[in-house]
């Protein structure tokens, strides 16, 4: 019988919190479709456990038309009350509003020909940070990164956007690696992006 891999413990037994763990967190991202889906996740989970946002994640996607920003930043009164009873997702409105919001701010930012890639990539010069923490109270809830990038994203008109939400969405999508040490997914995370 082999043994199981060394994990962050944050992740626990869950599966899907598992499968989340070993395949998509901490993974470097630049597509700005995945960028933009996961900086609403991130918005929609405040205050909330992350297992809850993972188990109404495909809800999300429906709800959101696959979080295409463009029919998003179109949505009126009637889809904010179908959003407000779809028990998919979480039914806050100032989430729903702020969500409406980001889209448009996305759009705006590219009109200006920027990205959230170049956002966020621009910060550490293309390559992760990487940390190397022993044990989970040793990580940070936000950073000076965190702190740049929420007021960048703030002046630029999204919400949702405070300095734990952008460095969870930082973790998130490999700007920085916090996986712990231990953590088999550490050492598979440690090499740099072509």
């Amino acid at each position: 019988m082999s043994a199981l891999p060394a994990r962050c413990s944050w992740c626990g037994q869950d599966p899907l919190y598992v499968a989340y763990h070993d395949t998509e967190w901490g993974v470097p991202v630049s597509d700005e479709a995945a960028l933009f889906e996961r900086l609403i996740l991130e918005g929609a989970q405040a205050g909330l456990a992350w297992i809850t946002i993972l188990r109404k994640r495909e809800g999300y996607r429906r709800a959101f038309d696959g979080f295409d920003a463009a029919r998003i930043a179109r949505y009126g009164d009637e889809d904010r009350a179908r959003l407000m009873a779809d028990v998919g997702i979480v039914r806050n409105r100032l989430k729903i509003d702020a969500t409406i919001g980001n889209a448009r701010a996305l759009l705006a930012l590219h009109e200006r020909g920027d990205t959230l890639a170049g956002l966020l990539w621009d910060l550490v010069d293309g390559q992760p940070l990487i940390n190397h923490w022993r044990r989970p109270a040793d990580c940070p809830a936000t950073t000076e990164l965190s702190d740049q990038l929420s007021k960048q994203l703030a002046q630029r008109g999204f919400r949702f956007v405070g300095s734990t939400i952008v460095y969870a969405w930082m973790q998130s999508v490999g700007v920085v690696n916090d996986h712990m040490v231990d953590c088999f997914r550490h050492r598979e995370l440690v090499r740099p992006l072509a």
